[in-house]
């Protein structure tokens, strides 16, 4: 799967729910762990000494910016934020930006933004190469009315492969509980043992705008 992203609303209708969560098949992308910083997360290394190309995965995975909360798995999140803050849109943002520069995968970039200012919306985003060569990008963005207890699911990866073959169709459809925890449970157990590296979820009650966050970090000062 590599990196993946949920969106959606809990079961009883009161949250908007998100999870984004990280992968690692090399040594540089499973050095590292997701660290909160305010409403805001970043990746930072496990390991100083052991980081080797910094550029495609220490980044902002979540930013929130007034009422509208960026979720990615790049720094695409920057380019979102940016935009937001001069008036532009989320699909203007990501007119800018392309798939990651990792040949021969060409990895996705997969983005996504709740919109908590009135209704609660949301919207996915995820940008393609267009050819194995890389040779333009392809984009496409969801826009979705939320239910109670659905989300929507996208990842970067559809199975193992040489070059990695990438997400193809509409996000999944999947299922909410109004449980953060058991949510985050749900997505951590079912994710590759070897390869999954951190997750986090958080919940926002649409109308009292309390917070709640579940961290989940696979290698810790007690792991070594």
């Amino acid at each position: 799967m590599g990196r993946g992203l949920v969106i959606g609303k809990s079961g009883n209708g009161e949250k908007a729910v998100f999870a984004d969560f990280i992968m690692g098949r090399s040594e540089n992308s499973r050095n590292r762990v997701f660290a909160e910083e305010g409403e805001n997360l970043r990746t930072k290394p496990f390991d100083e000494s052991k980081v080797k190309d910094p550029s495609l995965i220490i980044y902002y995975p979540v930013k929130v910016v007034g009422k509208q909360i960026i979720v990615t798995n790049g720094d695409q999140t920057d380019t979102i934020e940016e935009n937001l803050k001069k008036g532009k849109c989320f699909r203007h943002a990501l007119s800018t930006r392309e798939f990651e520069p990792d040949a021969p995968n060409f990895t996705p970039r997969i983005s996504g933004i709740l919109n908590l200012n009135g209704e609660f919306t949301y919207s996915m985003s995820i940008l393609k190469s267009a050819d194995a060569q890389g040779s333009g990008c392809n984009r496409f963005t969801f826009d979705y009315a939320p239910l109670n207890g659905i989300g929507h699911f996208i990842h970067t990866y559809v199975t193992d492969g040489d070059p990695l073959p990438t997400f193809t169709g509409e996000p999944e459809r999947v299922k909410i509980p109004d449980d953060l925890n058991a949510f985050a449970k749900e997505i951590w157990e079912n994710l590759d043992p070897d390869n999954k590296i951190s997750l986090y979820c958080r919940s926002v009650d649409l109308k009292t705008g309390k917070t709640e966050n579940v961290l989940i970090n696979r290698y810790t000062k007690e792991s070594l």
